[in-house]
């Protein structure tokens, strides 16, 4: 049992440094960027899938975009992958509520959590 109340307010400190390193974080990529993805409570990036019609259409979700979501969707468009990779040409990007990004094409979800990465987010 006393180890238990010992342990707490490391945790608790540990929550603290890491939210902490998301702060620092999202004030030097908002510094960058027009747009700012924000990690969740939990500090995952909010990028997700959506398989519809039977498994056959394939989309990648970043929800919770603030400012500019357009220039975020035109970003990840251009850089996302080499102009003359079969890849950007299947890639389609749509905004949707202002603030999501519909990732159609392929099964991208890696590919745009490590893109967000590079980027500071």
């Amino acid at each position: 049992m006393t180890s238990l109340l010992f342990s707490l307010p490391r945790l608790a400190n540990a929550r603290h440094l890491t939210r902490a390193a998301n702060l620092t974080r999202s004030i030097s990529a908002a510094a960058t960027h027009p747009y700012f993805v924000p990690r969740n409570s939990q500090g995952s990036l909010p990028v997700y899938t959506d398989i519809r019609n039977g498994g056959t259409r394939y989309l990648v979700l970043v929800r919770n975009v603030d400012g500019n979501a357009a220039a975020l969707a035109k970003d990840l468009s251009s850089t996302l992958f080499d102009a003359a990779s079969p890849e950007a040409a299947r890639v389609k990007i749509q905004v949707t509520r202002d603030r999501h990004l519909v990732v159609s094409g392929g099964h991208w979800k890696n590919h745009v959590m490590e893109w967000l990465i590079k980027k500071g987010f």
